[in-house]
């Protein structure tokens, strides 16, 4: 009885160490301890009122880190955004092969990464017929891997192109750089506990708190369709879920789990969106945005996983299973790219065109996960889904007429009622 005893005793521990909550605030005491110096460190340079009385060497590098050109545009035709290419008629044929690009090049990104996203979070490596293999299970170590390839992809974009006048201080984009690395591990945590399929759905409705939080928070106003397709994708995913209630396995702590990750993943990467959205009041392009956000998100990942002795037990997993290798930077590369497909597409076709493409893209990964992991949808599982994407294509398609009429319409007035 002792020695089982002594045999329980580690494997709760490990069970302890692995569970998220407690993965979560090391992450975060690793976070902590770069973002407290360095909030310190700036305070002081403010308070000294450096910008007016520093010289030296490192006087350019702490002038841009802490205090920047301050050169700010309020209105977006100003620079923020580089402008959107339009199609001309003489153009056509070129306009529709950079359609098919930007199409193919964001789908089969994203589909792959998703795809090699819930292999590797899921599945075990070196399973033999005696060995069950191993999990991967630092869900930190892939949000650095990503980073590392986001970095560089945007640096060489930047250095091979001409972009603007940089004039936002770089510490600013450490408060985006946090949500993004929070929100990605929440989502790759995620699929530890709940399927992809309903990851995907989930993300599907984060419409639904953006817009909560504005009525509440911002006192926003929204239009009729607005909450008619919000109330159709909250039907569809309950008709998703309670349809798939009896078949699931998992118990209602790890149900809950799953959803209080999924939460903060909308939460995080709302905030994300948000951010950046106010630091696009500088003058810079959405790659130099790329670029000084995975900055950061290097510096804290690595910084993280130094701290927890991590880094190394990662690369040891690699070096024993290299299908996790392979994995790995294909994951991290199909990331990277795709952030560049979704700032050409953009530029190119606008917004409305590649929220399309990324409404498709969800609903074909879903189709790809239940064919190759052999999740089950029963048939009202299948119309909630479908429930789901009408209410994504509505909405596009109502914000594409609003645009239009607003167009046509005399300044001051609004096209269609607001509550």
């Amino acid at each position: 009885m002792m020695a089982t005893g002594e045999e329980i005793a580690p494997a709760l521990q490990d069970s302890w160490v692995d569970f998220w909550l407690f993965r979560f605030f090391v992450n975060a005491a690793g976070y902590a301890s770069i973002v407290v110096p360095g909030f310190l460190l700036i305070q002081y340079f403010k308070r000294r009122n450096y910008l007016e009385t520093g010289r030296g060497i490192c006087f350019p590098v702490i002038k841009s880190c802490v205090f920047g050109s301050e050169v700010k545009s309020v209105h977006q035709e100003d620079g923020s955004l580089p402008p959107r290419a339009e199609p001309t008629e003489s153009s056509t044929a070129q306009q529709v092969f950079k359609l098919l690009f930007c199409a193919a090049g964001l789908q089969v990104s994203y589909l792959t990464w998703g795809v090699l996203q819930e292999r590797v979070m899921t599945r075990t490596y070196g399973a033999t017929e005696t060995d069950p293999g191993e999990k991967f299970k630092d869900s930190q170590f892939l949000v650095f891997m990503n980073r590392i390839l986001a970095f560089t992809a945007a640096g060489l974009y930047c250095a091979l192109t001409k972009q603007p006048r940089h004039g936002a201080p770089m510490y600013k984009y450490s408060f985006a750089s946090l949500s993004n690395i929070l929100s990605s591990w929440c989502q790759y945590e995620a699929l530890k506990y709940i399927s992809f399929p309903t990851q995907v759905l989930a993300k599907a409705s984060k419409v639904i708190p953006v817009m909560m939080m504005g009525k509440l928070v911002s006192r926003k106003s929204y239009e009729y369709w607005e909450y008619l397709t919000a109330a159709l994708i909250s039907v569809g995913i309950s008709m998703f879920l309670l349809s798939s209630g009896p078949n699931r396995h998992a118990s209602t702590v790890t149900t809950f789990s799953g959803v209080v990750l999924l939460a903060g993943y909308i939460i995080f990467d709302s905030f994300t969106s948000n951010w950046q959205d106010a630091l696009f009041t500088y003058k810079m392009s959405p790659v130099q945005m790329m670029f000084g956000v995975n900055v950061f998100s290097c510096l804290f990942t690595v910084g993280s996983l130094l701290e927890q002795g991590a880094l190394l037990e990662s690369v040891r997993f690699m070096a024993r299973h290299s299908e996790f290798m392979a994995h790995a930077v294909l994951l991290s590369v199909c990331s990277a790219c795709g952030q560049l497909f979704i700032f050409c597409t953009i530029n190119q076709f606008g917004a409305a065109v590649f929220t399309i493409i990324m409404t498709l893209r969800q609903a074909f990964a879903i189709l790809l996960s239940c064919l190759i992991y052999g999740h089950s949808v029963t048939v009202v599982g299948g119309l909630g889904v479908a429930v789901v994407f009408m209410a994504l294509f509505l909405r596009v398609y109502a914000r594409s007429r609003m645009k239009k009429r607003s167009k046509k319409l005399p300044p001051g007035e609004t096209p269609v009622q607001k509550v």
